[in-house]
């Protein structure tokens, strides 16, 4: 046997180990997408638990439906859209979970939708003055045509007797790394 085919080990029966390079990243990135979907317990805990302050945003019998109400939330600068769809939508609440919230700047550049945009024959928000981008608020806020690749930031409502309160919210407000809490 050559001295070359003895380092590589041909004619030897070898038996390694240690795990391959493509292997070791294949396990490797496996483990830190399941620890960055379920995370451990510390993290779990803190999904569950939300920072956002808890603010009465409206009252149930002052919405219409197909009519949007501006509000502020989670601070004073964030402004949002509250409306009653005519259907039951992902995320609403209510007895007909038709109650609805969304931010008003569109997650592509930022553009403002306010209360114009709001469509309430399809339960759409949008187009965006800027792109045309439009939101489906049935389905949490998701983009239906446009160039926004993020859905709507939508504002997660519980209702307390005729009582609308904002406990949290669903997405990335434009413009910030890490949404404000309010608190």
């Amino acid at each position: 046997m050559t001295q070359a085919t003895k380092a590589k080990g041909v004619g030897h029966e070898h038996v390694c180990s240690s795990m391959s390079r493509r292997g070791f990243l294949i396990l490797g990135g496996s483990a830190i997408t399941v620890l960055a979907t379920y995370g451990s317990g510390a993290e779990a805990q803190d999904l569950v638990s939300s920072s956002y302050v808890r603010k009465v945003i409206g009252k149930v019998s002052d919405l219409e439906p197909g009519k949007a109400i501006a509000f502020n939330y989670p601070t004073d600068d964030i402004e949002n859209l509250l409306m009653m769809l005519n259907e039951e939508a992902g995320g609403g609440a209510g007895a007909a979970r038709n109650i609805v919230a969304f931010n008003t700047i569109c997650p592509h550049m930022g553009g403002y939708m306010g209360e114009a945009e709001f469509k309430a024959q399809h339960s759409v928000l949008g187009p965006c003055p800027l792109h045309l981008s439009t939101f489906d608020l049935t389905k949490h806020g998701m983009i239906v045509s446009g160039h926004a690749v993020e859905s709507l930031p939508q504002i997660v409502l519980e209702i307390d007797g005729d009582e609308i309160i904002a406990t949290g919210v669903m997405g990335l407000f434009y413009g910030y790394s890490q949404n404000p809490s309010g608190a």
